[in-house]
């Protein structure tokens, strides 16, 4: 996938998975990542950016197992923030998608 789409549509799938559930940096980064190609260095930015932008927050919870994780929770904002970019997203995969199948049967049509 383009770099450039994918990363257009990073914030949206890291608001779409803390919306669900809180979560910590490489848990987001493994769910993503059954879905794409992405690294953890494209994530951890995007964390800061969203934490800055008081559209997630988060908290440290201490394991047992190893070190504290910092988990990230959605805001009020985050969800709101998320929701509009939901619907953006899907008005415009149906636009791209109506365009794409106009031109196939126009495609089909001429030849």
């Amino acid at each position: 996938m383009n770099s450039q789409l994918k990363r257009g549509v990073l914030e949206l799938c890291v608001l779409s998975i803390v919306k669900n559930a809180d979560c910590y940096g490489y848990e987001l980064v493994n769910k993503i990542s059954d879905f794409m190609h992405i690294t953890e260095g494209t994530v951890y930015p995007l964390l800061k950016r969203l934490k800055d932008n008081k559209q997630i927050q988060s908290y440290i919870v201490e394991s047992n197992e190893g070190p504290a994780r910092k988990y990230y929770k959605i805001t009020e904002n985050g969800l709101e923030t998320q929701e509009k970019m939901q619907k953006e997203w899907l008005d415009f995969v149906e636009n791209v998608n109506n365009l794409i199948n106009n031109e196939m049967q126009g495609r089909g049509a001429n030849e």
